[in-house]
């Protein structure tokens, strides 16, 4: 199974419209700052896997978010924290570093995704796998998101193509 990560949107729909056409995966999880719910939606729209996403601290309306989630059922918005299992994957979802840091420390994980600080990391921790995808948005750098093969339990930042 093939997990898109992604992070820190920030309402770039332009970067988010080149991802999602170019995206080859089975699950998505996003981990933080859509920033407005018309993002979700586009994410949504665009994915046609699960999806599961949390907030992050530049997410305003989280009752809209939420109302937006509702309308896709293959959408599920967890709240401020995720914990999943896919294809016998332990997995965490948090929006910030340290809690991810901490996570991934503790054993009790795969995978352990996180974003807010907008900078790329694959790294080992213990027996999990710490991945920040970075950011869509392309702010500070070039706009990115991450893979996660379950099989071969690895994962590469992947540049959003420009479009």
């Amino acid at each position: 199974m093939r997990i898109a990560i992604l992070s820190d949107i920030h309402d770039n729909i332009w970067k988010l419209e080149t991802l999602l056409g170019s995206l080859e995966a089975d699950v998505l999880i996003f981990c933080g700052d859509f920033c407005a719910p018309f993002t979700l939606a586009q994410i949504a729209e665009g994915f046609a896997g699960p999806i599961h996403a949390i907030f992050g601290n530049n997410d305003g309306d989280k009752f809209l978010l939420a109302q937006v989630a509702g309308k896709y059922p293959y959408t599920t918005l967890h709240g401020d924290f995720a914990e999943l299992v896919l294809d016998g994957c332990q997995v965490a979802v948090t929006h910030y570093p340290e809690i991810g840091k901490a996570l991934a420390r503790g054993r009790g994980y795969d995978l352990v995704c996180h974003g807010h600080s907008h900078e790329r990391a694959v790294e080992w921790s213990g027996s999990a796998l710490r991945v920040n995808p970075g950011e869509v948005m392309g702010r500070f750098g070039l706009s990115t998101y991450a893979l996660f093969d379950t099989d071969t339990r690895t994962a590469e930042v992947i540049a959003v193509p420009n479009a």
